[in-house]
């Protein structure tokens, strides 16, 4: 049985409960998702053929600290970076290194910033370069895919109308689902409940009530859906090989919708924009 608490008197893990904010955290969440939305913006200007992600990386790490954030991901179950940086046919999990970003590339860079106990998660894919038209289609999907699940947000309803908007779209599109990662709740937690699916059935999930707080980051795959995670633990890949794609943004659940806290600053979060 689902149960929901107000987050002010919950226990600082996840117990499976679902938490349920007030107006002073969503304003924490905004202040913290603005900080990870504005990092991924700066780095529109920095992502290049020839720019190692070790460098992306190390950006990350210094915007937070300049603007007094921790990345959530530095020494996360043993993960050393700052962000992850998934490549190609990497799905996600992929860990920044000294190998440059090539001419046509793209490349998923997932941000979390911790900045007064508030979690802020958001990525986006980039473009290296020019790319071609499957890679550019992939994005535009993709995003839409994120954008159609957000829009069905609604309390009373159940989280299933996310996935099932999600699922319909990307497959009409003639692209799949990842299977093997989902949203999740966030907020004073990295990783909280509940599960956010990308696929399924309107009738399938728990109830969606005002002030939760998660993720909506589908993985959209332009061949088949199964991946296989390497050796390092991490790293997820496509098994065929094919592009795959992300999108994520955190979003609060209002009385009447949601509120997306990680919009861009300045309008640079969607695909088709200048390389």
């Amino acid at each position: 049985m689902v149960t929901y608490l107000e987050a002010a008197s919950a226990p600082l893990k996840n117990t499976g409960q679902i938490r349920l904010y007030d107006e002073a955290a969503f304003e924490g969440m905004r202040k913290a998702c603005r900080l990870t939305a504005s990092c991924l913006d700066e780095l529109v200007g920095i992502v290049a053929p020839g720019v190692p992600t070790d460098r992306i990386d190390r950006f990350v790490f210094e915007y937070g600290m300049d603007h007094g954030a921790i990345p959530a991901t530095l020494n996360y179950r043993g993960y050393t970076k700052s962000s992850c940086t998934s490549i190609n046919h990497v799905v996600c999990h992929g860990i920044p290194d000294a190998k440059p970003l090539r001419e046509g590339d793209i490349v998923n860079i997932d941000v979390t910033f911790i900045l007064d106990g508030w979690h802020g998660d958001s990525s986006r894919i980039y473009p290296v370069g020019r790319i071609k038209r499957a890679a550019e289609r992939l994005l535009e999907v993709t995003h839409e895919c994120m954008m159609l699940g957000i829009a069905a947000i609604r309390p009373g309803l159940r989280t299933g109308v996310i996935g099932a908007a999600i699922q319909n779209y990307a497959e009409a599109e003639r692209c799949s689902v990842v299977r093997d990662f989902c949203g999740h709740g966030v907020g004073l937690l990295f990783h909280d409940a509940p599960n956010i699916l990308h696929y399924g059935t309107p009738s399938e999930g728990v109830e969606m009530r005002p002030g939760m707080i998660f993720t909506v980051e589908p993985m959209i795959n332009l061949g088949r859906p199964h991946v296989k995670v390497l050796s390092d633990g991490w790293t997820a890949v496509t098994r065929d090989r094919s592009l795959s794609a992300q999108y994520e943004h955190t979003i609060g659940v209002t009385e009447t919708g949601c509120e997306i806290f990680t919009l861009s600053p300045a309008g640079l979060d969607r695909p088709g924009l200048p390389a």
